[in-house]
């Protein structure tokens, strides 16, 4: 460690002058890197506990979600995947919202939501499973600008 020798060489005046320096140089490099450090780190666990908040309330809603009615006869399907898929979105209140659907290689629909009521989704993704046969093979679901929407992209399938 350097020695500080030196301050005991000067004149009191300028110690005190080396000492506000140095208080300066700390209180400065607290408001310019600790405090906003500390805000990113607090919204980040934020957002962190939201997200465990919201998947909390998913795994509450599986349940229900994989009991609603399995048991009744799906409709044939007369039209196409994309057709169905946007009839029943509009159907569903959710039209705008559907944003891109585009058929994958093995007979199934990725389909694109965007800003989409939570809720609205889920009971198109129930009503398409028990009228039609269609279920989901894999969604990505992420918060929305607006409480309670979401954008999604799910990978659609007929049974």
């Amino acid at each position: 460690m350097p020695s500080l020798s030196w301050v005991s060489r000067l004149s009191a005046r300028e110690q005190r002058m080396v000492l506000l320096g140095a208080v300066a140089a700390a209180v400065l490099l607290i408001i310019a890197v600790v405090l906003p450090l500390q805000h990113s780190v607090s919204a980040g666990a934020q957002r962190i506990e939201h997200k465990r908040d919201d998947l909390a309330w998913l795994h509450s809603m599986a349940p229900r979600l994989a009991g609603a009615l399995p048991s009744r006869a799906t409709v044939p399907l007369h039209e196409s995947l994309v057709v169905l898929v946007d009839r029943t979105a509009r159907d569903a209140g959710i039209g705008k919202s559907l944003v891109g659907s585009q058929p994958s290689g093995d007979g199934g629909l990725n389909v694109h939501l965007e800003g989409a009521p939570f809720d609205a989704m889920v009971a198109w993704l129930s009503q398409l499973g028990e009228r039609y046969g269609v279920q989901a093979d894999s969604a990505t679901i992420d918060t929305a600008k607006n409480t309670g929407t979401v954008n999604a992209t799910l990978v659609l399938h007929t049974r």
